[in-house]
């Protein structure tokens, strides 16, 4: 998105404000330093992106440097099929893995294709690189599924579907449950799946282990969902057991109650997010503020503190996708008293951009580790406050084995404001039109031949 004059006065660049969020603006100097001066990759994004576009990119890093090193508990919404990709190889789970993340918004597809490669064939059907404009035609005659500039087998879908159902039939899954406790079993699968098989630990795993939450805001757009169907079918025609079941208004409110804890019990009182590409992923993260303010009612909700959005869409769509945070603050969702200084959207693929940013923070977390080791924790806190939240504990918040304890908490506010709730949800309806009475027709006689 290219920004006008007044965006640019209402955002001010790194570092002019005096590094405090909703500080008037400042004039800052201009920061040229070369390339070669960088010990690593974020005193390149400092120091060595002076105007222009590389600009737009340390605004980006510069809010991100912001959020980690105040420790906020930051959440990840992420579109796209970075799974199937290997992008979370690459640099999504290495971000998770840092302990800075509460929880992923995502897709029913992305939870899919993470399990890929640890089939007990994969080996047999390596993804390779296709070409983006090759011959489509060709690659569905030799059974190539292409995603961009993917592909792999077919084989590896039908492989996939198989397992999904036959994990669903396992015992732990017969129930009625939310999506991230399902997300969370399904990662408990795919982990052993991986050590049987020698795999790397994909995205679900890596989730499971650190008891991350993951929430998918679609989950019928999606082939986990699709393989759950054929097991409901054959419930439904021929009687076979199947009793696994989404919670939907379940997820939801499980999503507002690590927002609330966020608000009011972490250290900092505060939430940033990163968002990666649009869409539900997005706006289910998103949406907590207004279901816990708008909606049920509860005094003192706020949104995110710090907003930084990655995205291909162009704002002049009007999508949900290209929604920049300032659009998002008349929403509720992005806290208004900051947003001018702690928000930015770049229209920009995060695919690239993502790699590029994920090895600069933890090239400073690295140093700051150095650091650590040479002068004591202490005294480094003492001379980089920032360093603190750089080096939170990497085990992280693991909010899904507090689930039952936040829910109950949020539920217990949910009681407090039952009468206004109540009253809140009566409306003057229109009444309905009675319904017309059919009118019997008689069957129609043939015309007689003249």
């Amino acid at each position: 998105m290219s920004p006008t004059r007044q965006d640019q006065r209402s955002c001010p660049g790194p570092g002019r404000g005096g590094g405090k969020p909703g500080a008037a603006p400042a004039q800052r100097e201009l920061v040229t330093r070369s390339v070669t001066e960088a010990e690593g990759l974020d005193q390149l994004f400092e120091g060595s992106l002076p105007a222009f576009g590389g600009a737009y990119l340390r605004r980006i890093w510069t809010l991100l440097d912001e959020a980690v090193g105040m420790g906020l508990p930051l959440t990840v919404a992420v579109a796209g099929p970075v799974t199937v990709s290997g992008q979370h190889f690459a640099w999504l789970s290495p971000l998770l893995d840092t302990g800075w993340f509460m929880l992923v918004s995502t897709t029913d597809a992305v939870c899919y294709h993470d399990g890929h490669r640890a089939l007990d064939d994969a080996k047999e059907h390596p993804f390779h690189e296709v070409a983006i404009f090759g011959d489509d035609g060709a690659l569905r005659d030799e059974r190539t599924i292409r995603v961009t500039d993917v592909g792999f087998d077919e084989d590896v879908l039908l492989g996939q579907d198989q397992f999904i159902r036959a994990v669903l039939t396992c015992p732990e899954f017969q129930r009625k449950m939310t999506g991230p406790e399902f997300r969370y079993l399904l990662g408990r699968r795919y982990a052993a799946q991986e050590k049987k098989n020698s795999a790397r630990e994909g995205l679900l795993a890596l989730c499971t282990r650190k008891a991350i939450p993951i929430f998918v805001g679609a989950p019928g757009d999606g082939s986990v969902f699709l393989n759950s169907m054929a097991l409901w079918a054959l419930r439904e025609a021929c009687g076979d057991k199947y009793a696994f079941e989404l919670d939907i208004h379940g997820e939801v409110f499980e999503s507002c109650a690590y927002h609330r804890w966020g608000l009011f019990e972490s250290s900092t009182k505060a939430l940033g997010t990163l968002i990666l590409g649009g869409g539900v992923p997005k706006n289910f993260n998103l949406q907590p503020e207004p279901a816990l303010s708008q909606v049920l009612g509860l005094k003192d909700i706020q949104g995110y503190l710090y907003d930084v959005q990655l995205t291909s869409a162009p704002v002049t769509d009007g999508s949900l996708s290209s929604c920049p945070p300032a659009e998002a603050v008349t929403w509720g969702k992005v806290d208004k008293d900051h947003y001018r200084s702690t928000c930015e959207s770049m229209q920009v693929d995060y695919s690239i951009v993502m790699p590029l940013v994920t090895k600069a923070l933890l090239d400073k977390r690295a140093r700051f580790e150095r650091w650590a080791e040479r002068m004591g924790r202490e005294a480094l806190f003492a001379k980089h406050p920032e360093a603190r939240g750089y080096l939170r504990d990497p085990a992280g918040y693991r909010l899904f084995d507090k689930r039952a304890e936040l829910v109950a908490k949020l539920m217990a506010d949910v009681k407090k404001r039952a009468p206004a709730l109540r009253k809140e949800s009566r409306y003057p309806l229109a009444p309905l039109e009675a319904a017309a009475p059919k009118k019997s027709q008689k069957p129609r006689q043939p015309k007689a031949r003249s």
